[in-house]
């Protein structure tokens, strides 16, 4: 049952990974990036700023960890991926993402003294070349020529974020502070540090054309996804609940192939196999190649 929390949340994310594309043109991406959250807030407020206000001094030992996440989770990482969608194809958003498991992997071996396995090390050779292969479409040469362009760049960003968003949103243990209302409040976190970016920017405004994104954004994918995604990492830790992300280029580019009618390209294919082997790798093989300190499960 605790794998339900991860998989759904992951298929809904593949779907506003292509949202987030489809947004590009119709809504400016500090715009989406801002009401997405209004609207989540204005649908969870009568349900949870009472429980919120009763918890207040709870939540005030940990108001420091509780912005800290906010900013990474939903401010950074969801921020570079609209931003990342004006510039790259949705199914190359789907397919960076899954560096998110490495990433977490990386940060535990570097920083937390988590072992390196030899799957570890192999997987994330595979992995990257998988990812190179997909950005540079087929062409791996030209990353060298050309370099990457500046959308794949914000969703490696966007992926550092989120890797060690889902690190601490497990080592900061908050029991005192149910899912619910640390959803809540990262929420409140994120709408409040865009509202500055909001009112710089140009905007569109809710149109025929670009409403459902924004519903999209903010029910199934800030709230629901959010949840579940909060509750898979507390449960499974965040370490085999990034697996789930190796299911996101192939969820990505089906909704893209059918939604937004983009072409499925074989260096897709060949790139995302590539990347999902190199994942599997890092989590199946589990030969140590050197001694690390004991950490806590992630």
């Amino acid at each position: 049952m605790n794998y339900v929390f991860p998989l759904l949340a992951v298929l809904i994310w593949s779907g506003n990974t292509v949202v987030s594309k489809q947004a590009a043109g119709a809504i400016a991406p500090a715009e989406i990036g801002f009401l997405r959250w209004v609207l989540a807030l204005l649908l969870t407020t009568p349900f949870l700023l009472p429980a919120v206000w009763r918890n207040r001094v709870a939540i005030r030992a940990h108001a420091g960890q509780i912005v800290m996440l906010g900013l990474l989770g939903m401010v950074v990482y969801q921020s570079c991926a609209y931003f990342a969608a004006s510039y790259t194809t949705a199914t190359h958003m789907g397919i960076i993402l899954t560096l998110s498991p490495l990433l977490v992997l990386a940060i535990c071996v570097g920083m937390l003294g988590q072992p390196l396995t030899a799957g570890g090390a192999v997987g994330a050779l595979v992995a990257l070349a998988g990812v190179v292969l997909v950005v540079s479409e087929g062409h791996p040469a030209s990353v060298l020529q050309q370099g990457i362009n500046r959308g794949d760049l914000l969703m490696l960003l966007a992926c550092f974020a989120y890797a060690v968003y889902n690190i601490l949103l497990k080592r900061w243990s908050m029991p005192r502070v149910p899912a619910w209302q640390l959803l809540y409040l990262q929420m409140l976190v994120a709408m409040v540090a865009q509202l500055p970016v909001y009112w710089a920017s140009p905007k569109v405004g809710i149109t025929a054309n670009n409403w459902y994104l924004v519903a999209y954004a903010g029910t199934l994918a800030s709230i629901l996804a959010s949840w579940m995604w909060m509750t898979a990492v507390v449960r499974l830790g965040p370490s085999r609940s990034s697996m789930f992300f190796h299911l996101t280029p192939l969820l990505t580019a089906l909704i893209a192939a059918v939604w937004a009618k983009e072409h499925l390209q074989t260096y897709l294919w060949i790139g995302g196999a590539m990347t999902i082997a190199g994942v599997v790798l890092a989590e199946r093989w589990k030969t140590p190649l050197r001694k690390g300190r004991a950490v806590s499960a992630v």
